[in-house]
């Protein structure tokens, strides 16, 4: 991915300014919380979104959190059964992220989501967090400020020292406190299915859910547990490299002649990751029964664009196969 150069930015009145006013044009911004430095993206911006796994080299689309001010821009996310207003109660602002079916109001884009029907949503207990999250006003997207599988930044140096020149800005807001990512739970009915364990404590949490439940095969359609994320209707045929009879196309730089819709015309990753379920809705849409899809290339964010086509193409019954895969 191409330079560019990274601020640092201080964590008083101006610095929070303009950083909300780059996050709300689409650029991506490092910043505290009280579990590591988050690297956050408009989360109701696909580009923006697609922007974070280019900076981080994250391997697959995993579902990302979206971080949110207080409990009412959270309940227009996620809907909340009477446990995981318990739980939000209890332990928001903190380092637990509740994982809920997401609620029709809801503006995080399906690529921050990883193109399932859930959500996951924390509320940080970081003043300089939540006064970020306040001036932009939308939910922020923030996994970990790190290249994917480095550890995870505790302070602003260990986010330059990782993404300078990969990202807009980093937000100083000191070190962390916590310094462990935060606790991830499942609340899909009335039952409590602990996702990770992290910064707050299982036996704090079983004081309100009584025994966590494990995550089991094709219990719970949680982000990343399944093989198949978002699957249209229609059949997937991949790398094709013409149509045939009956079969709708999606392109990629212009390579499938008479393709419906293309994912990037001029070949850029970054805008095919950014399009790539809003794509797969039109075709679907559209009533197409098989969808033929040009090669994308496996560089950069080709990786994860690939991986979740061969996801959207597995058979069915592969929704039924839980996989476990890490929530950023």
């Amino acid at each position: 991915m191409s330079q560019r150069r990274t601020l640092c930015l201080a964590a008083d009145a101006a610095g929070l300014v303009q950083a909300a006013q780059l996050l709300r044009g689409g650029a991506l911004v490092a910043f505290p919380t009280e579990t590591v430095y988050g690297l956050g993206a408009d989360a109701t911006d696909p580009r923006a979104v697609a922007g974070v796994y280019a900076a981080k080299g994250r391997p697959a689309f995993n579902p990302l959190i979206a971080h949110v001010p207080d409990l009412t821009a959270a309940r227009r996310e996620g809907r909340f059964s009477p446990l995981a207003e318990k739980l939000a109660e209890a332990f928001w602002p903190g380092p637990l992220t509740l994982v809920l079916p997401v609620a029709q109001t809801a503006s995080v884009c399906d690529l921050a989501r990883g193109g399932l029907p859930t959500i996951g949503l924390r509320l940080p207990a970081h003043a300089t967090a939540l006064a970020l999250l306040q001036a932009v006003g939308r939910p922020i997207a923030a996994p970990s400020a790190n290249r994917s599988g480095h550890v995870s930044p505790a302070r602003a140096q260990h986010v330059l020292d990782d993404l300078s020149g990969r990202i807009d800005a980093v937000l100083d807001g000191g070190d962390v406190s916590v310094g462990v990512e935060s606790t991830i739970v499942a609340v899909l009915d009335e039952r409590a299915v602990l996702l990770r364990p992290g910064g707050v404590a299982r036996a704090a949490l079983e004081k309100l859910t009584g025994p966590l439940v494990a995550p089991q095969d094709g219990v719970i359609a949680a982000p990343g547990m399944l093989a198949s994320h978002y699957a249209p209707r229609a059949l997937l045929r991949l790398d094709a490299n013409e149509l045939r009879a009956g079969e709708t196309g999606l392109d990629f730089g212009g390579r499938l002649p008479g393709a419906a819709l293309d994912l990037s015309p001029r070949g850029d990753d970054v805008e095919a990751a950014a399009n790539l379920y809003a794509h797969l809705r039109l075709l679907d849409a559209s009533g197409a029964r098989m969808i033929a899809v040009a090669p994308v290339p496996q560089d950069g964010l080709g990786e994860a664009i690939n991986d979740r086509l061969r996801r959207a193409a597995a058979p069915r019954d592969a929704a039924a196969k839980g996989i476990a895969h890490e929530l950023g």
